[in-house]
C-alpha cells in the first residue's frame, strides 16, 4: 500500500474571509485521512485470509501495488501519473473535499486551535503506522516539509536540525511542529523494525505537468489563497482580483519571504527516486530543492513579465508563525 502525503507549507498569501471559517474547517476534518503523510509499499504477499477479498488485495508477480491517498489533487495526482509511467498498479483515495493533495493549508489567525494539526498530521501518521505493523508492510517514504527547521541560523539549510555553532533549530509553529513530531514517531518505529525509510524535506511546490495531461484546479473560493504559481496566472486571467503577499519585513532583499520552489514533477520524481533506493533498516532525510532561494516579490515580478499583465498586488504585514 503507498499512502501519499503533502502538506504545503504557506504561500505568504490571504487566506478564507471569517464567512468561510465553518464550512472549511469540516472541509479540513474530513480530509484528514487523505492527507496522511507518507508513502507505503504495499508488500506482495498477504495472508490468506485477505486474499479474495477484492481486486485490491491480489498482486501480479513483479508488480508493486500503491495506494496513493488524495490522488485526485494537485500533487497527488501527478504522483500517481509518474508511478503508472513507472509501471507500479495504482490505486487513488481521495475525498474531493478540496481538489488539493495539500489541504491543510491555513494558520493560526485562521484556525487558532493548533490541535487540528496535531490531529490531521501526527496522529494519523501514528495510524498509518500501525496499520503497517498489522500487516507488515515495511517501506515508508514520508513527505515532510521545510517547516521543521523553523528559523535556521545559518543557510543554507542542512538536513541536520544541530548547526554548526552548536545551536538547535527548532520549528516555530504548530504546523512544523507536528511535522517535526511525525518524523520522530516514524523514526521510533523505524528502530525496533527492518522497515525502509525516506523523509525528504521541501518547501513551495508550483507549476504541473509540462505535458498538460494534469494541472492545478482548486475550488472557487479557494483560488486566490492556493499556490503561487496558480494564483499569479489566475490574477492574471482576471478569475480573481489580485494578489495578497504577507510578509513585508523579512530580512531580504525585498522584504518578502524567500523559498525554494520546486517544480511538482521534479518533487515527483524525488519521491520516486527515494522509493527506489529505500533500504530496509535504513531511515534517509534528504532536502529537496534546487538549491537558490526566490522571493515572493521575485515571483510576482516574473509572472508579470511572463503574462504581460500588471498584477494587482497588496502587500500587508507577515502573519504570526510565517517562516521567512
Amino acid at each position: 500500500m503507498l499512502f501519499l502525503l503533502d502538506i504545503s507549507v504557506p504561500l505568504g498569501m490571504d487566506y478564507l474571509d471569517s464567512r468561510r471559517k465553518s464550512s472549511c474547517a469540516g472541509k479540513i476534518i474530513a480530509a484528514s485521512l487523505c492527507i496522511t503523510a507518507c508513502i507505503i509499499i504495499l508488500k506482495q504477499s498477504q495472508s490468506p485470509s485477505y486474499s479474495n477479498l477484492s481486486s485490491f488485495s491480489q498482486h501480479e508477480l513483479g508488480v508493486t501495488h500503491v495506494l496513493v491517498t488524495g490522488g485526485a489533487g494537485y500533487i497527488g495526482s501527478h504522483a500517481a501519473l509518474r508511478l503508472l509511467n513507472d509501471s507500479y498498479l495504482v490505486t487513488i483515495v481521495d475525498n474531493l473535499s478540496r481538489g488539493n493533495l495539500g489541504a491543510v493549508k491555513v494558520l493560526q489567525d485562521l484556525f487558532p486551535e493548533p490541535g487540528r494539526y496535531y490531529h490531521n498530521i501526527t496522529s494519523n501518521t501514528l495510524v498509518v503506522l500501525e496499520a503497517m505493523a498489522a500487516h507488515k508492510v515495511k517501506t515508508l517514504i514520508y513527505s515532510s516539509t521545510r517547516a521543521t527547521y523553523g528559523e535556521p541560523v545559518k543557510m543554507p539549510i542542512t538536513e541536520k536540525l544541530l548547526s554548526s555553532d552548536g545551536s538547535i533549530s527548532l520549528p516555530i509553529n504548530p504546523y512544523g511542529k507536528a511535522k517535526k513530531m511525525a518524523e520522530d514517531i516514524i523514526i521510533d518505529f523505524s528502530k525496533t523494525t527492518d522497515m525502509a525509510v525516506m523523509i525528504l524535506r521541501y518547501f513551495n511546490v508550483i507549476v504541473s505537468d509540462p505535458e498538460g495531461k494534469l494541472g492545478e484546479a482548486p475550488q472557487p473560493d479557494l483560488r486566490e489563497h492556493g499556490r503561487i504559481s496558480g494564483a499569479c496566472f489566475d490574477a492574471a486571467k482576471g478569475i480573481i482580483p489580485g494578489l495578497k503577499v504577507k510578509g513585508i519585513d523579512c530580512k531580504t532583499a525585498d522584504g518578502t519571504c524567500v523559498r525554494d520552489y520546486i517544480d511538482v514533477t521534479d518533487l515527483v520524481d524525488a519521491h520516486a527516486k527515494a522509493l527506489a533506493h529505500a533500504k530496509p533498516r535504513k531511515v534517509g532525510i534528504y532536502n529537496v530543492g534546487t538549491g537558490k532561494g526566490r522571493s515572493v516579490k521575485e515571483f510576482v515580478e516574473a509572472s508579470k513579465k511572463a503574462t504581460g499583465v500588471d498584477i494587482k498586488v497588496e502587500y500587508l504585514g507577515r502573519r504570526p508563525g510565517d517562516l521567512c
